[in-house]
This record gives C-alpha cells, sequence and structure tokens, in this order.
C-alpha cells in the first residue's frame, strides 16, 4: 500500500544534486583568485543543473499526458525559479560578499595574505547560510506573482 502523505523525493532539491546548482557561488568567491575562465565554467555548470531541473521535472508532466500549456508552465517555472534561487541571487550575494570583505580588509591594512585568502574563505563560508533564506525568499517571490491562479 502506497502511503499517499509520503512525498516523493525530489532529487534536484532534495539531495546532495542541489549543490551543484551552487557552483557560481563557489566560482564567485574565488573570482580575484582564478582565471575569467573558470568562474564562467563555474556558471556553465550551475545553469546546467538548471536546464536539467527544468526539463527533468516538464519531461515527467508530459509523460503524464498533461497538455503542452501545462508543460510549458512547468518548465518555465522551475528555470525561473532555479535561476533566482540557484543562480542569479546566491551569485550576486556571493560576488558582493567577497568584493566588500575585500575591501574591508584593505582599508584594515590587513597583511597582503589575509587580503588575498579571507575573502574567498568568506564567500565560501556564506554559501550554506544563504541558501534557504534565498529559496524561501524566491518561493514568497513568485507565490505573489506569476504563481498566483488570477483569472482575467
Amino acid at each position: 500500500m502506497v502511503d499517499e502523505n509520503v512525498k516523493e523525493k525530489d532529487i534536484f532539491r532534495d539531495t546532495w544534486i542541489r549543490y551543484t546548482g551552487y557552483a557560481n557561488e563557489v566560482g564567485e568567491a574565488f573570482r580575484h583568485l582564478v582565471s575569467r575562465r573558470v568562474v564562467n565554467g563555474s556558471y556553465v555548470g550551475a545553469i546546467s543543473y538548471v536546464v536539467a531541473d527544468a526539463s527533468a521535472k516538464s519531461w515527467r508532466k508530459f509523460q503524464e499526458n498533461e497538455s503542452l500549456v501545462q508543460v510549458a508552465n512547468v518548465a518555465a517555472d522551475v528555470l525561473l525559479w532555479q535561476m533566482l534561487a540557484s543562480v542569479i541571487i546566491p551569485g550576486y550575494t556571493i560576488n558582493r560578499i567577497t568584493h566588500f570583505s575585500r575591501i574591508m580588509f584593505k582599508q584594515a591594512r590587513a597583511r597582503e595574505s589575509i587580503v588575498k585568502y579571507m575573502p574567498t574563505a568568506i564567500g565560501l563560508l556564506s554559501i550554506p547560510v544563504i541558501i534557504h533564506p534565498i529559496d524561501r525568499f524566491v518561493d514568497f517571490i513568485m507565490d505573489k506573482t506569476i504563481r498566483t491562479n488570477k483569472t482575467i
């Protein structure tokens, strides 16, 4: 007997795979230590994760014989949510955290090794802290805007 109250595990949001969506945050934390190609590559990894999640969820709807409009709606919702929650907002946040940390250490006249490496460490340590608040914020914004069931 299948318990209908048990929610199916979403491998893209409920497992370690979720962290692949944060590859660009790691790239942003290392931005001033590595080449632009490495940072851009981290974005390729994160966006690949986003596309994989949107593709998997829309394909599942298609296999359930949903209408093409419903399939497209699922794809658009997942793509937008993931781009905001996994790539754009956290990428910008980590970029600013490392940037301002670096400025702070320079203004404090810290040793060169501190100025060079501490912003990266602070950026990396910030990633787990920002994940859930950003996810909840994106859910809130999307629920209040494009996810509303408004009738015209």
